[in-house]
């Protein structure tokens, strides 16, 4: 399952369970229709995977292809909060493969008291979490 919700500063997107390859290319389609009518030069977005399972390689492709969608169209800062070492790790690597690793922060929601806070604070004023 995933979710695209527009706030006014940016996105949140939600994922969770198991999303196989042609519900991720349909998030990816659905991205592409919501951004298409986006007129700022930057925003930010939260990425809520707390209750997302591991992706397949498929899927994997399809969301650094979005990342990259996200990237090109004004994301300037996004946060990921996450629930599990392996789905932390994993969308590590993908951040890295699609170019958005420098401006993407990774909480983990089992560890921090108030993750969305932390997300929020990264996104709208560049407060690093990891400090």
């Amino acid at each position: 399952m995933y979710r695209i919700d527009q706030r006014p500063s940016g996105y949140v997107l939600t994922f969770s369970g198991k999303i196989d390859s042609a519900e991720m290319q349909q998030w990816k389609n659905d991205s592409i229709k919501v951004l298409s009518g986006e007129s700022r030069s930057s925003f930010g977005v939260i990425i809520d995977m707390k209750d997302l399972q591991p992706l397949t390689s498929e899927s994997k492709d399809i969301m650094v292809s979005g990342q990259k969608l996200y990237k090109t169209k004004g994301m300037k800062r996004s946060a990921v909060i996450l629930n599990s070492p392996e789905v932390t790790a994993q969308f590590k690597n993908l951040a890295l493969i699609s170019g958005i690793y420098s401006t993407e922060r990774y909480i983990d929601a089992s560890t921090k008291t108030n993750p969305a806070d932390l997300a929020i604070k990264w996104v709208k004023d560049g407060i690093d979490p990891d400090k």
